[in-house]
């Protein structure tokens, strides 16, 4: 039913709507009813007299009954979803912890029941599922299978496969098959297969900002150059094709806590590789092994310590200062040899080696004190022959280690014989 738009000022009907008179009186005419029936103005005179309707405006219509005030109410608000019953269910679905997923299940249906929220089949499946886990994790730990899968997650945990995870005595390959450039994945393998590098250092840088690609160059390179010596303690050892290399971090893995310079030996040809370890320390030698290359190591150290300049014509004083250090560094080799015990087999060559050292260190005396170039180096010539001699051969040979001499540069370059390249 529509309502009809609100009347004018003047009500429903205004009184000039009609003409006066418009309407006859009708079958009952003016006075057919007595004055004293019914009160006056309870009914209006006529059916269509002036007083039917008030002249002003409707009175306010009235709202109906309050049943039908509005066409619908509003719907009842639905209970909230128990969130211990979501937890449950996901703990459940991980498996990580399905005791924690259980608990939470079974404590979810209780308050789901007690408050009549929703959720109940989250709770229910969760807890099924942490019995599932719970069973699952007992069978692994009967059967060893969470410990590999520790072992596992330990280990992704440390970056294994990747440059970060290799330590000392490592060999291993790279994508590339080079050890220059930006490396991330390498696969370690056997030292007796074909490899690219082979660990034999590591150490921490200190903290704090970045220092720089050059900083930590240099860094690498005066540390790995001498920890070399711990790792493959006789250098006559060591091929000619192999060089020094190292891993260091990069701006972006400083900044994700990378602190690490990992030193290592790598063939000097970029697409050359090495088989079997270079590996000859402690762990390898026999004490009379050991005791001659420690002696010999402070002979090694001493030759690192060669004078930059490509000649002694450049730097007569730097070269003698060096040629005071070997003579040094003869001291304490002969002082070593001549106080081990060694075996009938090698008493005697060693012997012949240690005089041949003291005529050697009088000769780096000599060139210590040298004052021109011509002095100097008929006294080198000298002392680095003895170092050379026969008499080392004889008595590396007796006591099982290599013979064949390495070959040093002819001036020294600040890091050894070995030309050092950063990965």
């Amino acid at each position: 039913m529509s309502i009809p738009p609100p009347p004018g000022p003047q009500g429903p009907y205004d009184q000039g709507q009609y003409p006066q008179g418009q309407y006859p009186q009708g079958q009952h005419p003016q006075g057919q009813y007595p004055q004293g029936q019914y009160p006056q103005g309870q009914y209006p005179q006529g059916p269509d007299s002036p007083g039917r309707y008030p002249q002003g405006p409707y009175p306010p219509r009235q709202p109906y009954p309050g049943g039908w005030g509005g066409p619908y109410g509003p719907f009842p608000r639905q209970p909230p979803v128990n969130g211990l019953a979501i937890a449950a269910f996901v703990l459940g679905l991980l498996c990580f912890v399905p005791a924690v997923g259980l608990v939470l299940g079974l404590t979810a249906l209780a308050r789901i029941r007690r408050r009549g929220e929703r959720g109940k089949g989250f709770a229910v499946a969760g807890s099924v599922l942490s019995c599932v886990g719970l069973a699952l994790w007992a069978v692994s730990l009967s059967t060893g299978a969470a410990a590999d899968f520790w072992d596992g997650f330990r280990d992704a945990a440390r970056g294994e496969g990747t440059a970060y995870a290799l330590e000392k005595g490592h060999c291993f390959t790279t994508p590339s098959g080079s050890l220059q450039g930006v490396t991330y994945d390498v696969e370690r393998v056997s030292c007796r297969e074909e490899h690219d590098g082979e660990v034999f250092a590591a150490f921490e840088l200190p903290g704090g900002a970045f220092p720089g690609d050059g900083e930590i160059t240099r860094t690498a390179d005066e540390r790995c150059y001498g920890l070399q010596d711990a790792y493959a303690m006789d250098r006559w050892a060591l091929p000619t094709d192999v060089g020094v290399y190292y891993l260091t971090p990069t701006s972006q893995s400083w900044r994700a806590g990378d602190r690490e310079i990992t030193c290592l030996f790598g063939n000097t040809d970029e697409r050359g590789t090495l088989t079997g370890s270079l590996r000859n320390d402690g762990t390898g030698l026999d004490s009379e092994q050991y005791a001659y290359l420690v002696a010999e190591g402070y002979l090694n150290r001493a030759t690192d310590e060669m004078p930059v300049a490509d000649s002694v014509e450049d730097d007569l004083a730097g070269y003698r200062v060096w040629a005071g250090q070997m003579s040094e560094a003869l001291v304490r080799e002969t002082g070593m040899l001549r106080r081990h015990d060694w075996s009938a087999d090698a008493e005697q060559p060693v012997a012949d080696l240690v005089e041949d050292l003291e005529t050697a260190r009088e000769e780096w005396g000599l060139a210590a004190k040298a004052t021109d170039v011509d002095t100097y180096y008929e006294h080198l010539d000298k002392g680095f022959a003895l170092i050379e001699a026969d008499t080392t051969v004889t008595a590396r040979k007796a006591l099982g280690l290599d013979t064949t001499p390495p070959v040093y540069e002819e001036s020294g370059d600040g890091g050894g014989e070995s030309p050092g390249k950063e990965v």
